[in-house]
Formats: C-alpha cells, sequence, structure tokens
C-alpha cells in the first residue's frame, strides 16, 4: 500500500545522440510517462538533453545537472526520472546533486511490476528482481535508505527488506530462486499434465496494452480483469477454446512485453515465459491503432529473442482494428507480417478468421488414423472428439471403426486400436 497522500511530482528525462532519431526519444519518453502515472506520480515537466558522450559518474553533463537541480528545488519535484539506464554510481551521484529521489526505467518499471503482482509466484518473481536491481545499488552511506517514505522506487519488498545488509539480501536472492524453481517446477507438471490430452497448445505474446487479455477472455470465457493500463496482467492465465471443428486446444497469456523490458525482469519471470516457449502456436497480439506499434513489434520480436524463444509458428494478430479508420492500411500490414491477421478483440470481429487460421497450422500437425475402437472404450471416442476430427465413423458388432485426424503426440496412445 502506497504510503503517501498525494501523487509524487516527476521530473523526466531523456537523451537524443547521433545514433538515435527525435521521434524514438519523444516516443521513449512519451512511455516513460504513461508508465511514471500508472505508478501512481504526476508528470510536471520533461527535459530532453543533447549527449554526445555519457558522463561516467552524472550520465548527463554538469551544466544540465545543474539546471535540473534549480528546477528540483523550485518545483518541489519528489522524483527524477531518467529514461535510460543509470549505473549505481551515477544514480547515487545523481540524488545527491539533486536532493531527492533519483531513479531509472528499470526502476520505475520494476515499481509498476511490484504494484501489479497479486499472485505468490508473481510477487515472488518481482521481489527477485527488485533485489538483484538493489544489491548493487546499496553502496554509499544513506543511498536508497534514505529514501524510503514511500512512494515510485520503493514498493515491492517492502521497507524492513531493503532496510538489511548485502549479505542477507544475497541470501533472501537465493532462497526465492529456490522458491521460484519450485514454481517452474510445478508449472512443468502442469504442463505435463496438459499434454496427456493430447491438445495443442497456443501462447499470447505482445506490447503491453495490446489486447491480450481482451483476446483471451473473448477466445476463453476465462474472466481475466481487462483494464487499459500498462502490465495490467502479470500472472498468466490457462483457458481452453475450440476451433471451428470443435477441436479443444489450450491457450496461456504471458506479461506484457515493453521496450527496454529490465533483464532483471526476463531473468525473474523464466518459469513464467516457459508457458509460452512450451507452446505449439505463438499468437504476437498487435495493436495496429498505435502510431507506435512498428516500434513494439521490434520491441516484442527483440524480447523473444533474448528469452530464448525456439523456432515456432507465429501468427501476427492486427487487435483493435475498430479504432483504425484507414482499412488499406490494416490490409497492407496484414499481408505484409507473416500469418497476419486482422481483428477485434472487443467485437469480435475478425476472430473467425483467426480461429480458422489457427486450426489449419494445427491441422498440418495432425496424423490421419484408422481405428477400430470396442464400445467398451468409450472414453477414447470422446478423447478422439475433443482433441482431432473424426472423418468416419462405422458401427459393427464387436465396435466402431473410425477415420480420424490427430494430434501425432496422440498416436502413441491409440497403438492398440490402429488397423
Amino acid at each position: 500500500m502506497d504510503n503517501f497522500k498525494h501523487k509524487e511530482r516527476a521530473l523526466l528525462i531523456g537523451t537524443n545522440n547521433e545514433n538515435r532519431m527525435d521521434w524514438e526519444t519523444k516516443d521513449s519518453l512519451e512511455e516513460l510517462s504513461r508508465l511514471t502515472e500508472t505508478a501512481g506520480a504526476r508528470v510536471e515537466t520533461t527535459i530532453v538533453q543533447e549527449l554526445k558522450k555519457v558522463d561516467a559518474s552524472l550520465f548527463i553533463g554538469r551544466g544540465k545537472v545543474g539546471e535540473v537541480k534549480d528546477y528540483v528545488s523550485s518545483h518541489d519535484i519528489d522524483v527524477v526520472i531518467f529514461d535510460d539506464e543509470l549505473t549505481p554510481t551515477q544514480q547515487r551521484n545523481l540524488e545527491e546533486s539533486f536532493n531527492t529521489k533519483t531513479i531509472d526505467r528499470t526502476g520505475l518499471i520494476l515499481d509498476v511490476f511490484a504494484q501489479r503482482a497479486k499472485s505468490k509466484e508473481g510477487k515472488l518473481q518481482v521481489e527477485l528482481a527488485q533485489l538483484t536491481y538493489t544489491l548493487p545499488r546499496l553502496k554509499g552511506k544513506g543511498f536508497i535508505l534514505s529514501r524510503l517514505g514511500g512512494g515510485i522506487g520503493t514498493r515491492g519488498p517492502g521497507e524492513t527488506q531493503l532496510e538489511v545488509d548485502r549479505r542477507k539480501i544475497k541470501e533472501r536472492i537465493t532462497r526465492l530462486k529456490r522458491e521460484i524453481e519450485k514454481v517452474r517446477r510445478v508449472r512443468e507438471l502442469h504442463r505435463q499434465g496438459r499434454r496427456s490430452f493430447s491438445r495443442s497448445s497456443i501462447a499470447l505474446v505482445g506490447y503491453t496494452n495490446a489486447g491480450k487479455s481482451t483476446l483471451l477472455n473473448y477466445l476463453s470465457h476465462t474472466g481475466v480483469l481487462v483494464e487499459n493500463r500498462l502490465f495490467s496482467t502479470l500472472d498468466p492465465k490457462i483457458g481452453i477454446i475450440s476451433l471451428p471443428n470443435n477441436q479443444d486446444v489450450f491457450i496461456s497469456d504471458t506479461v506484457g512485453f515493453i521496450n527496454k523490458l529490465p533483464h532483471q525482469l526476463i531473468a525473474a519471470f523464466k518459469a513464467t515465459f516457459e508457458e509460452a516457449k512450451e507452446s505449439d502456436i505463438l499468437l504476437h497480439v498487435i495493436d495496429i491503432s498505435s502510431p507506435h506499434f512498428e516500434a513494439h513489434i521490434t520491441a516484442v520480436n527483440r524480447t523473444l529473442e533474448e528469452i530464448g524463444m525456439p523456432q515456432k509458428i507465429i501468427i501476427h494478430v492486427l487487435n483493435k482494428i475498430d479504432s483504425v479508420p484507414h482499412e488499406r492500411m490494416i490490409s497492407a500490414w496484414a499481408r505484409k507480417l507473416e500469418n497476419g491477421v486482422a481483428i477485434s478483440a472487443s467485437t469480435g470481429e475478425g476472430v473467425d478468421a483467426l480461429l480458422n487460421m489457427i486450426e489449419g497450422f494445427i491441422s498440418s500437425s495432425m496424423q490421419r488414423v484408422k481405428l477400430k475402437i470396442p464400445f467398451d472404450a468409450g472414453k477414447t471416442i470422446s478423447h478422439i472428439l475433443r482433441n482431432g476430427n473424426i472423418i468416419t465413423k462405422k458401427y459393427i458388432d464387436t465396435g466402431v471403426i473410425i477415420e480420424a485426424e490427430v494430434n501425432k503426440a496422440m498416436v502413441g496412445s491409440l497403438k492398440p486400436y490402429i488397423q
């Protein structure tokens, strides 16, 4: 729970250099502003520094530090937030120079995750990420420990946890890793249980706020809370959807990706990302109504590489077409992106085409078999109906002869009945 009564006043700082386009800096700062508001603060102003060379001790130039210091003092700024990652030394020196709390983009994203984590698993993963980030910053008298009054950058592990020394934090990190490993093993057992149904699995990935939860709700009626806020879903949900041929498949959600997703979070959420890595098909959900959707696609692809996503079928789902007036643009991108399909998860438009595409890919991984199943093995027929496609069925005195398409993973369990 936040222990401050008013909204913190934030000053944002971004940088420009010769390797970065002006629009990239502008877009990144707009996103930083949304993250700041999501964390519960109010953005007072934004400053952009033209930076030819990073200052090893202060990141930005000393003249700009003086300018920011004066603004902080005259406008009662509570927190200064940098759009770039600061080293522990830079963060410490800047905080001392500004005489106010100073954090970077990574610290801000971790704070938002700390607010969003609801399940035990989510809280464990966020705490691990925050302590990994905090550990190298616990140097210097009073640094970080001086800003435990509440607000952005102080949520998550809790005030008392941040007061312990480095040795105890290292011990806590070790315990958290053991707990998360237990979570990973439990998740793997659940996946094995789902595999016993021989159903294919689909995972949703995409930039934060792309509409994954809305699509998951529409397809599987899981009742996931849908909010128009960054990182509204941290805890992955798993549901079942029925394809047009009545075949059931598992579908799971993942945490939203974002530009410059902190590596601490990627490492801590390894168990969660495994749901996507073990899936048969990825649905990359894209908010086509966002003016920055191309940058979002790039950020998601970069993160998929970073988490070691194996080669698999990816369907690019262009979502929120009900908010885009230019149909030609939508059609052009649906053709440009591999396996592109345009939908509106909120209205259902285009979802049938998406389901047909999923069915087509899953059918390509199916094997046709001819089976003779005795009447006392009725559960096997029901199993095929749920997870495959019966083409012909003929009753005989001793049972039923079926020709069906089934998932290749299911063929082994049907060997006693194969003709």
